[in-house]
């Protein structure tokens, strides 16, 4: 297992863009697919974005052209840029990680960060 650390939430107007990062312990990051999940008041978690060691990705439809994923294992941390921001992307975003391929659903990831808020204000 790996320990993630997110950051880099924050209020911003829509139409703003922030960038999140996810840093994380031990030294296999790299072995790692990491995915980005967000969770809105009252609702459950959902999927937003996913990233193979090999650099492939997957989207959610809501955030596809407006959100990309990516990592730096030399710097052992992943990122969500997150663009065009709207209001209805208001949620706490967790970071996660799993040994394999790209997954979508929560039960897939063993490994999960704290939660960062993003409030986007219209």
């Amino acid at each position: 297992q790996v320990q993630l650390v997110e950051s880099g939430g924050g209020l911003v107007q829509a139409g703003g863009s922030l960038r999140l990062s996810c840093a994380a312990s031990g030294r296999t990051f790299s072995s790692y697919a990491m995915g980005w999940f967000r969770q809105a008041p009252g609702k459950e978690r959902e999927f937003v974005a996913a990233i193979n060691w090999r650099d492939n990705t997957y989207y959610a439809d809501s955030v596809k052209g407006r959100f990309t994923i990516s990592r730096d294992n030399a710097k052992n941390t992943g990122y969500l840029q997150m663009n065009s921001l709207k209001p209805e992307d208001t949620a706490v975003y967790y970071c996660a990680a799993r040994l394999g391929g790209i997954a979508t659903v929560t039960s897939e990831f063993g490994s999960w960060g704290q939660g960062t808020q993003v409030t986007v204000s219209s």
